[in-house]
């Protein structure tokens, strides 16, 4: 059972994923916060395996919400997915580097929406392709902002390839498809970079490729 949790300040959209989470099996809604900072201590207090969070929120924004979240190393198994109007929303690329799993937009069909929160308990990322060619454009106007990870070397360079496929938004399927592997290797390849680097998931790997300048 996935135990989610929902923040946004809006009493409709709250209640509209209510009614959805309800009715959905294998989906929990735990709890619901109206600002940043009920997110957050709802978040320690129920340990929710998914945070459905709004950007803009009274008293504290979804971004500092998220970092606090990302942040606690006793909230390690919690994702957050950043709720949008936009997809290029100016403060996508910040709530990424800051421990996002993935974006949502809030217009998005309801089946999209669930299929979204399992991708993300299961650890994967949600990247559009509009949003990872965004990431890419950020290091490529400002490349004196790369830094390379303080753990780069403790990768293999089977890993450090792998890595950097992931950061081309591709599946394991697709990397074990490119590099001629069973879709098994290629899963245990890029969970051993994410133990190696302290990442919390794939949307974190994208980032450290990016700064470490592998991708």
């Amino acid at each position: 059972m996935i135990r989610a949790l929902v923040a946004d300040d809006q009493s409709l959209v709250r209640l509209g994923l209510k009614v959805l989470l309800d009715n959905e099996d294998g989906i929990e809604l735990v709890g619901e916060a109206a600002d940043g900072r009920a997110a957050v201590e709802l978040a320690r207090s129920l340990r929710p395996d998914v945070v459905l969070m709004d950007v803009r929120m009274p008293v504290m924004d979804g971004i500092e919400a998220l970092k606090l979240i990302a942040g606690d190393p006793d909230l390690a198994g919690t994702k957050v997915l950043m709720l949008t109007t936009f997809e290029l929303d100016e403060y996508v690329f910040e709530a990424l580097r800051g421990g996002a799993s993935g974006f949502l937009i809030k217009d998005t069909e309801p089946a999209e929406l669930l299929r979204a929160i399992r991708v993300v308990a299961s650890g994967e990322a949600l990247l559009s392709p509009t949003v990872t060619r965004r990431l890419i454009s950020e290091f490529a106007a400002a490349p004196a902002a790369r830094k390379p990870h303080p753990r780069l070397a403790a990768l293999t360079d089977r890993e450090r390839e792998i890595v950097a496929l992931v950061a081309e938004g591709l599946t394991n399927d697709e990397i074990a498809a490119r590099l001629v592997v069973s879709p098994a290797t290629a899963r245990t390849h890029v969970s051993r970079a994410m133990v190696k680097l302290h990442a919390r998931d794939r949307a974190q790997l994208v980032v450290i490729a990016y700064q470490s300048g592998l991708a």
